[in-house]
């Protein structure tokens, strides 16, 4: 997650959830696009509100959420633990400027206040979450039932592309964003919500099984597209990384090039300040020349 994050689109949620619930999240834990408000951004004002986004397609994910729901019997009541698969709740995806599953963001007086991205050892999590809890002691007394403040006007054009993710329709979002771009070539956030939308797309549709069918022939160029989107999408990318470089260190002509545009695209999910993107682009250049 980076840059400043607005929860603001999230106060009007669509009046349906956005999927069935989440097999690995216990019931009261639950959270869609639909009590995404009441059960985080309301509930926030009182105490901490921990946001597991998740997938049942990656069992790191699944095992953190596991952890966090263990520590939260424990910490009995000290924070709220809301658990949100990625796939069927995108909106949420796309406000929080998710970057990759798992990703565990804390959230009081209904603004994100820290996170960390991928699979993490329990210490580790215990340690964020005390630390959590140190920087809020006493400073949530806000009541949920008072009337919040008015959010500025939403721009008409993204509340119509965000209705159609939460509707299921990515097509229709696509053009939606393109039209934003279309009229305005310099809007960012248009850019970079498309980036992701398209990227979504398009991981959440392959099989992870695919990483093990390109490590066993790395000839295979669309494997290993594949495997390195599977990566990505598991919050590994630096592994997609290095496996697309690889093809572009060993490929001419137009394999090269669809390898290339494959990783700059991916490049461009995350801050390029990122050391880790840095590294890859370093390496990248290597590569080439």
């Amino acid at each position: 997650m980076s840059g400043a994050v607005d929860l603001s689109a999230l106060k009007q949620p669509p009046a349906a959830p956005g999927g069935p619930a989440a097999a690995a999240a216990s019931g009261n834990h639950t959270v869609t696009e639909a009590d995404f408000e009441a059960k985080v951004i309301r509930r926030s004002t009182q105490v901490p509100v921990v946001v597991a986004l998740y997938s049942q397609r990656s069992q790191g994910s699944v095992d953190l959420v596991r952890t966090l729901e263990r520590f939260n019997v424990e910490d009995r009541g000290a924070w709220d633990l809301a658990v949100i698969e990625a796939e069927p709740n995108m909106n949420i995806v796309q406000a929080l400027r998710v970057q990759g599953i798992p990703t565990v963001i804390a959230v009081a007086a209904g603004q994100p206040l820290a996170d960390f991205e991928g699979a993490q050892p329990d210490p580790q999590v215990r340690q964020w979450l005390d630390a959590v809890m140190d920087a809020t002691a006493g400073k949530l007394e806000g009541d949920p039932g008072a009337a919040a403040a008015e959010p500025e006007p939403e721009d008409p054009r993204f509340v119509d592309a965000e209705d159609k993710l939460s509707e299921g329709d990515f097509a229709g979002a696509e053009a939606a964003y393109e039209a934003i771009i279309a009229e305005e070539p310099g809007n960012e956030e248009a850019k970079a919500a498309l980036r992701q939308l398209r990227f979504l797309t398009r991981a959440q549709q392959l099989d992870p099984a695919v990483v093990a069918a390109a490590d066993a022939d790395p000839s295979n160029l669309d494997a290993a597209l594949d495997a390195a989107d599977v990566e990505m999408f598991e919050q590994r990318a630096e592994a997609a990384f290095d496996r697309i470089i690889a093809i572009v260190k060993r490929t001419a002509g137009d394999d090269r090039t669809k390898a290339r545009t494959r990783l700059l695209e991916l490049f461009e999910l995350f801050d390029p300040a990122e050391p880790f993107v840095i590294a890859a682009r370093r390496k990248l250049a290597a590569a080439l020349y």
